[in-house]
């Protein structure tokens, strides 16, 4: 019992400090991705800074009523920049759950998002997979759903809130 109980006091234990810095860094990260996205009607995104932050090969997707869609990070560009500059976006993270296992690492992050116009509006969940290449962190993939309208999957408390 008392090996059990150090076992679980051991795994309880706060990580070791390069834990901290790591998750500054994916804090970072996830906030220039919704940064790089996000902005007015006619304002060119910066899509080469997108693409410093994820990872060779990564994917983001969408699951629908109708399954699952979307792509390569260059799908996403081709598909969803040219309608995030003309009618302008803006998503905001609501909360965040960040877990890390080495140089993987996963976050939940609930997200508001809406056309400036305010034609369209969503909440949802964004599911980050981020991996450690060469020391930075890099987002290999984003899976996310929207809440529905009405709210079909409502969305969870996440814990730690984000600021505006």
């Amino acid at each position: 019992m008392i090996v059990f109980l150090a076992a679980l006091a051991a795994a309880a234990a706060p990580a070791p400090s390069t834990r901290a810095a790591d998750l500054v860094a994916i804090d970072a990260t996830i906030k220039a991705t919704y940064s790089v996205i996000s902005g007015p009607a006619g304002q060119k995104r910066d899509f080469d800074r997108m693409r410093s932050l994820f990872a060779p090969n990564a994917l983001l997707r969408v699951i629908t009523p109708k399954g699952i869609r979307g792509g390569s990070l260059d799908d996403y560009i081709s598909k969803s920049g040219p309608i995030l500059e003309k009618e302008g976006f803006y998503e905001r993270e609501l909360g965040r759950r960040t877990e890390v296992y080495g140089n993987l690492a996963h976050a939940w992050s609930s997200y508001d998002g809406h056309t400036a116009s305010g034609s369209f509006h969503e909440r949802g969940i964004n599911s980050f997979q981020l991996v450690k290449i060469d020391g930075q962190w890099k987002v290999a993939s984003i899976l996310w759903q929207e809440e529905g309208s009405p709210p079909v999957y409502p969305l969870p408390n996440l814990g730690r809130k984000v600021g505006r």
